[in-house]
């Protein structure tokens, strides 16, 4: 187990220690009762684990951080396509034609993998191709 591993176990065990509202000399007697050591500092890497579980058997909730998720873009993604979709209909232009576009401005094959940002300088294109004909 890498170092930063075991930084993110002993992490996780003073924040459920908080969490729990376990006193410091309470904290510490468990310690020693699951592993005879009264410091995480001195424990081996499965000691860590063992009372991370424990921690978790007493009601420790750990919670995903925020700010690794995603944004969600999905729904207006779509509405985005569509917005692709009309602008190639009213154009009589094929979907060929946008994917060749986002191919050679993203280096993307599919106009669906593009993200949001492309997607809307792609939208942008397909306008100014519109208004040139106008």
């Amino acid at each position: 187990m890498s170092k930063q591993m075991r930084r993110s176990l002993i992490a996780k065990i003073k924040i459920a220690q908080k969490q729990l509202n376990i006193e410091d000399w309470e904290y510490r007697q468990m310690l020693e009762r699951l592993t005879g050591l009264s410091s995480c500092a001195q424990m081996q890497n499965y000691q860590l684990v063992c009372v991370l579980n424990e921690l978790k058997r007493k009601g420790f909730k750990p919670t995903v951080s925020k700010k690794h998720v995603p944004p969600n873009h999905s729904k207006s993604k779509h509405a985005m396509i569509g917005k692709v979709a009309a602008l190639l209909a009213d154009n009589k232009l094929t979907w060929d034609y946008a994917h060749s576009m986002a191919k050679r401005m993203f280096k993307v094959d599919r106009v669906e993998w593009l993200d949001y940002d492309h997607l809307h300088k792609l939208i942008a294109a397909l306008q100014i191709h519109a208004n040139r004909k106008v």
